[in-house]
């Protein structure tokens, strides 16, 4: 099952978009749906496949942080503390739909991000419930997740 997440994952990563082009909200979740609902409408829950997470803790660069203490003084925007923090709340969503993947879950409800700073390091973690959902609606509209790979 690791190795099924492992490469879950790194799949995702490879379609995240460069940190480089500034912040992004990663949503290409592979056919997963997310959501912070505890339902989707148009779909019912057939199957709760239980808790899922991911986690990542991110140092800083010294002399970025050494940068960035000048850059308080000014005032402002953090750019680089902002892009650490999307690319960290990035790589958990990513490690949440590989756990989702691996169980057999289409969809993760009840979707939520905590973050926090242990001594220096920023710590996010991305949580919800894996499911299995199914269309019920017929006139409700296919989730982008689900039309972008064919599934409805």
């Amino acid at each position: 099952m690791v190795d099924t997440q492992t490469k879950a994952y790194k799949q995702l990563k490879e379609k995240q978009p460069a940190a480089e082009d500034g912040p992004h909200c990663f949503t290409d979740t592979d056919g997963i749906i997310t959501a912070t609902t505890n339902d989707i409408p148009g779909y019912r829950v057939v199957k709760v496949l239980g808790a899922v997470y991911g986690m990542t803790v991110r140092s800083r660069n010294w002399a970025a942080s050494m940068g960035m203490v000048i850059k308080s003084i000014a005032g402002g925007e953090l750019q680089w503390f902002t892009n650490m923090l999307y690319n960290a709340r990035n790589d958990a969503i990513g490690r949440v739909v590989s756990e989702t993947q691996a169980r057999g879950g289409n969809a993760v409800i009840a979707l939520r991000f905590d973050a926090s700073d242990l001594g220096g390091f920023a710590q996010v973690c991305a949580y919800g419930t894996a499911v299995v959902v199914e269309k019920i609606d017929g006139d409700t509209a296919v989730p982008a997740q689900l039309a972008a790979n064919g599934q409805e």
